[in-house]
C-alpha cells in the first residue's frame, strides 16, 4: 500500500506538472528601422563628407589636412617653434567663431567670447575639444567640422540644427599648464 501511494505520488509528480511555457512575442522585430538608421547616417555622412571636400577644392588659398578624428583643418596663423600643445587638465584660453559651410555666421567671436576651457574636463563639442589638442598658443586655425563632429542630430538647442556641418576658426591666446601633466 506504502508502495502504491509512493508510486502515485511520483508519477503523478513527474507527468502531471508541465513547467510553464516561455510566451511568444506578438511580433517579431527584424532590426528594419536600425538597419534604415544607418543606411540614413551613412548617406549623410558622404553627403557631408563631399560637401566639406568640395569646400576644400574651392579654396585654393589653403592647404587643408584631413584629421585622424574625422575632420579637416587649415593653419591661418602657425607656429613652427617647439611650443607645447594643450594635455589633459591644462588650461586653454581660446576665441573662435561659427560659421556654416556656405560662410554664413551662426555666432561670432564677440558673442562666443574669449573662453577658459580645462581641457577634457569640461563640456565641448567633440570635434573642437580634439581641434585645440592639434594647436599651441598663438596659432589660428580654421577647422571643418562634419555634423557628427559638432552638435550632430540635436544641434545646439539654439542657432546651429539638426546634422549642420561648422566652419570654426579658432585662435588659442594662451595654455597654461596644470601639474597632473
Amino acid at each position: 500500500m506504502k508502495r502504491l501511494l509512493i508510486l502515485t505520488l511520483a508519477s503523478t509528480l513527474l507527468f502531471g506538472c508541465k513547467s510553464p511555457e516561455a510566451r511568444r512575442p506578438k511580433t517579431v522585430k527584424t532590426g528594419s528601422f536600425i538597419d534604415a538608421s544607418v543606411e540614413r547616417n551613412k548617406k549623410l555622412n558622404e553627403t557631408e563628407r563631399n560637401a566639406i571636400l568640395e569646400l576644400i577644392q574651392k579654396d585654393e588659398t589653403a592647404e587643408y589636412i584631413a584629421s585622424e578624428n574625422g575632420f579637416w583643418y587649415s593653419y591661418n596663423t602657425k607656429i613652427d617653434e617647439d611650443n607645447i600643445k594643450p594635455g589633459f587638465g591644462d588650461i586653454v584660453n581660446f576665441k573662435y567663431n561659427i560659421s556654416d559651410l556656405n560662410g554664413n555666421p551662426i555666432y561670432t567671436q564677440e558673442e562666443l567670447k574669449t573662453r577658459d576651457y580645462a581641457m577634457d574636463k569640461e563640456e565641448l563639442f567633440s570635434g573642437l575639444r580634439e581641434g585645440l589638442k592639434l594647436m599651441k598658443a598663438g596659432e589660428t586655425v580654421t577647422f571643418l567640422f562634419p555634423s557628427q563632429k559638432a552638435y550632430g542630430y540635436y544641434g545646439d538647442t539654439n542657432k546651429i540644427g539638426t546634422n549642420v556641418p561648422l566652419i570654426c576658426n579658432v585662435t588659442i591666446n594662451s595654455i597654461t599648464q596644470t601639474e597632473t601633466n
